[in-house]
């Protein structure tokens, strides 16, 4: 039903997840991004309140992501069906699958990032995810969507996916990027990739605008002057 990765970027400090799903509007309810503090995807039978949960942890707490996972899990019971996976902000991973994880499920940590994924086609979606993760060049962004490209050159679910989204924190409190395709009949992926190709150039001409209205480049609308 869900494949996901969150991943660091060990240069800019930047977190990031990418994640796709058979399901409706998953970046409404899986990933979950505090800046320099943590990821965490929460998936399978997804219980939102974990994400936010495990990121207090993180920060408030200073505990390491393997504890955090563990206190948020025991808290809420029903763990057997959830699937989460986290990293901090220095890179420190932890991941867990329940036993009700549906169908087959793997759950990978790499090279700064960590990949789920539950009703694959095959575990080897997952390891897939990491290996291109890990080799891709580019941007924190530009890595997770190879890693979800991957994926599907792997075999992805075992049925169609129909939602994705793309989220980064870098050193300010709101997300640098923040992209989503909560329903496509076909290639809700490759839909994501085209709505960052046409973000990309534009980002630092939104985060300029916010930081320092004066210095704002052309709006490009009509009007602007």
């Amino acid at each position: 039903m869900t494949f996901s990765i969150v991943g660091r970027c060990p240069e800019t400090g930047q977190l990031g997840i990418a994640i796709s799903s058979s399901s409706i509007a998953v970046g409404a309810r899986c990933p979950w991004l505090r800046a320099g503090v943590g990821a965490v995807a929460t998936q399978n039978v997804t219980l939102p309140a974990l994400g936010p949960q495990i990121l207090d942890l993180l920060d408030g707490q200073q505990m390491e992501p393997a504890a955090a996972l563990e206190r948020a899990l025991s808290s809420n019971g029903w763990s057997q069906y959830r699937q989460v996976t986290v990293i901090d902000g220095q890179g420190r991973s932890a991941l867990f699958s329940g036993s009700e994880a549906l169908g087959l499920h793997n759950a990978v940590a790499g090279e700064q990032c960590v990949a789920a994924g539950n009703l694959l086609s095959s575990p080897q979606v997952i390891e897939a995810m990491v290996h291109a993760f890990e080799a891709a060049p580019g941007q924190l962004a530009d890595r997770l969507l190879a890693a979800m490209q991957a994926a599907m050159a792997a075999g992805g679910e075992a049925g169609p996916v129909h939602s994705a989204a793309l989220k980064v924190v870098g050193d300010l409190i709101w997300p640098i990027v923040d992209l989503r395709v909560d329903w496509a009949d076909e290639d809700p992926i490759g839909q994501l990739g085209d709505l960052w190709q046409a973000y990309k150039p534009q980002m630092q001409d939104y985060l300029t605008r916010a930081l320092d209205p004066t210095a704002a480049p052309s709006y490009g609308v009509p009007g602007d002057e």
